[in-house]
């Protein structure tokens, strides 16, 4: 195994995470304390998630960690810090937020957006054969 494939996100203080189940699914939060090897306590005041225990199996490790988190860190000390490095305008200029985005734009169709959608691919598919057929032909 080379050294450019190692693993690089650890589950540390100051971890941002996408929560990936309950009822703030979807939302980030940061690590604040580790409790033990199957939870952390999490809190997120400026994305709307509570302070309280959660599971790693329900969490996403994301590549942002903020580094001057203090241990135990109180709700204000979090979204202060939180806030200052940016972490949500970075997520949401990330591939993988336009990604989750896209998706859950797509589950939200409805019937008649989804025929659009078909109409619009059958239009892109002729544009995209004829101009393949005219490099063809001039070629």
């Amino acid at each position: 195994m080379s050294s450019d494939t190692t693993f690089k996100r650890y589950v540390e203080v100051g971890r941002v995470v996408l929560v990936n189940d309950g009822p703030c699914a979807g939302k980030l939060a940061t690590i604040v304390e580790i409790i033990d090897h199957n939870r952390a306590l999490i809190d997120g005041p400026s994305t709307g998630v509570p302070r309280q225990s959660f599971t790693y199996r329900r969490l996403v490790l994301t590549p942002y960690v903020l580094k001057k988190l203090p241990r135990a860190a109180g709700t204000s000390t979090v979204k202060k810090v939180f806030d200052a490095s940016e972490v949500v305008a970075k997520w949401e200029q990330s591939a993988w937020a336009q990604k989750r985005k896209s998706t859950e734009q797509r589950r939200n169709l409805t019937d008649f957006d989804r025929f659009n959608v078909m109409l619009l691919k059958k239009q892109r598919r002729r544009l995209v054969q004829a101009a393949a057929a005219k490099a063809k032909k001039s070629a």
